[in-house]
């Protein structure tokens, strides 16, 4: 069965330099995104190789969910998507 991450907002306040300074870094990306990324990463613990491994994982997944022709490939009953999102969680550390 595939993993669903169901995202909860939580507000937290920055002083205006460091709000700025999240926007100009983030770029393209959303603040929003790259915070959630280094506070997910915080919470996997002080192992950084886990941490990166875990949101690289995390990154593919969200890659796959944007590949829209893979809902329309099947394999024994299941979509494409499916089948490879169920792998990468596998890889979750």
């Amino acid at each position: 069965m595939e993993k669903v991450n169901k995202l909860v907002p939580y507000s937290v306040y920055l002083p205006k330099e460091y709000h700025d300074r999240i926007s100009a870094f983030a770029k393209e990306r959303k603040a929003s995104g790259m915070i959630r990324d280094a506070i997910c990463m915080i919470l996997d613990g002080g192992d950084q190789y886990k941490s990166g491994y875990n949101q690289g994982i995390r990154d593919a997944a969200k890659a796959v969910k944007r590949i829209s022709e893979l809902k329309v490939i099947a394999y024994k009953g299941k979509y494409m998507d499916t089948l490879v999102l169920e792998q990468l969680d596998q890889l979750e550390i």
